[in-house]
């Protein structure tokens, strides 16, 4: 996500074979009598159920080599209609599992699909064991040819410049709200700003009335990731999940959880790609993995993304009412309170005694409009009028008093998109600043 991409400036803020596709999406084998494929099961059927087709299989076959030609023929209609039932049965009980917990809408593709095949040459991680083992274990957990998987994952090239670049800043470096606004609230993003609204007014008018999230919202947040779709990244996916799952940097004090990450992040991508008719190696995106105008990681992609326009098919590359309506389903899934304000001005007394509790909880709404305003904290009057629980924000200026703000259940909020109470701010304040100019 721009500068401080998605699910890295979250992390560095805080401690995310063929098959034949069946109506939930579940991968199915071919059930073999003999040298004669009867029918496809679901790979995913129950155990009585697959235990029963078994039995049947195993009696047919026996049948057929015990009994003679005439004793057969009187045998088949009694097996198929076994078989039947028992299909019927095994995708019965998984069409009402599904019902309970419907499933990510992956459907992986048939032996003539590209997504899942790649032409590079092995790279780097083909000899690395711990990358071949998760693509032996993703293609089998997702009913994948192990050997597509593992040319996949092992064409990987290792990209030093990712691992620097999310190594830890080096202890010099000092936060300053003031010159990273000034990154983003400047003339270029607000000129792209108003454009992109005035072309996009009817669905983000669509996207607020459907999700409650505000137009100035889905718009600042667009600009500061992506510049309205100018830069989206230019790293190969692929070569930067793999990196990263495999190799981030162990000078990082949480390298585990962050590398765990990113794994996740590289199963999510194999899914995700499997579902699009484009080559895998393809792919760009953030030198974090995010992907598209609003800057997805792929279990985002996955989770939130929405076909806004209805055409079949979610696009954030491209498709503009499918960023904006999936930028607000993002919010509203995280909790969006409509007409709720983001933050209120505050004026704070750097020399009251009760300032470290109030700044403890960071950006999370503990406490009341009254606890802040007793405690050194003042709020004015649309503030002190605020019922719902508040933080106190602060954002450090490299020179001079820092900047703080009284934040409410809405910038928390924001923040689940990016993990960072500076960018918190600056997407708030470059939304509201195009609307202004509207």
């Amino acid at each position: 996500m721009s500068s401080w991409r998605g699910s890295l400036a979250r992390l560095n803020q805080t401690d995310a074979h063929y098959s034949v596709s069946f109506r939930h999406n579940m991968p199915c084998y071919p059930f073999v009598l003999g040298n004669l494929q009867l029918t496809a099961l679901p790979a995913s059927m129950t155990t009585d159920t697959s235990r029963a087709a078994s039995l049947v299989a195993i009696w047919t076959v026996t049948c057929l080599c015990t009994a003679s030609l005439s004793r057969n023929l009187r045998h088949l209609g009694t097996v198929a209609l076994l078989l039947v039932a028992t299909v019927f049965v095994g995708c019965a009980s998984q069409a009402a599992s599904a019902q309970q917990q419907p499933p990510i809408a992956l459907a992986y593709p048939a032996n003539n699909n590209e997504a899942l095949t790649t032409s590079r040459p092995a790279g780097y991680y083909a000899k690395r064991g711990a990358a071949m083992s998760f693509a032996t274990d993703w293609a089998l957990d997702n009913g994948a040819q192990a050997t597509h998987i593992r040319a996949i994952v092992g064409s990987a090239q290792r990209l030093p410049s990712v691992i620097k670049l999310v190594s830890p800043a080096p202890k010099t470096f000092k936060k300053d709200w003031r010159s990273y606004r000034a990154r983003f609230i400047e003339p270029v993003r607000l000129t792209a700003g108003q454009s992109f609204w005035q072309r996009n007014a009817d669905h983000l008018e669509r996207a607020e009335v459907t999700y409650g999230v505000p137009a100035w919202l889905i718009v600042g947040v667009i600009g500061v990731e992506s510049i309205y779709g100018r830069h989206t990244g230019s790293y190969t996916t692929l070569d930067v999940l793999t990196t990263l799952a495999f190799d981030f940097p162990k000078s990082h004090p949480k390298w585990k959880s962050r590398q765990a990450f990113f794994r996740d992040e590289l199963s999510a991508f194999l899914q995700l790609a499997s579902t699009q008719d484009r080559k895998i190696e393809s792919w760009v995106g953030s030198y974090a993995g995010a992907l598209g105008w609003p800057q997805f990681m792929p279990s985002s992609w996955q989770q939130y993304a929405v076909d806004f326009d209805g055409d079949g098919h979610i696009d954030l590359l491209n498709n503009q009412a499918d960023i904006i309506g999936s930028v607000a389903n993002y919010f509203k899934a995280f909790g969006w309170q409509t007409n709720m304000p983001t933050h209120f001005k505050v004026t704070v007394d750097q020399t009251h005694a009760a300032l470290p509790k109030l700044l403890e909880p960071d950006i999370v709404p503990t406490f009341t409009a009254n606890d802040l305003h007793h405690n050194g904290a003042a709020l004015g009057s649309d503030g002190l009028a605020h019922q719902a629980p508040l933080a106190l924000v602060l954002l450090k200026n490299a020179k001079g008093s820092p900047t703080y703000v009284a934040g409410t259940h809405n910038f928390y909020v924001v923040t689940r998109y990016n993990w960072s109470s500076y960018y918190a701010l600056a997407v708030i304040e470059l939304g509201q600043a195009i609307q202004d100019s509207l």
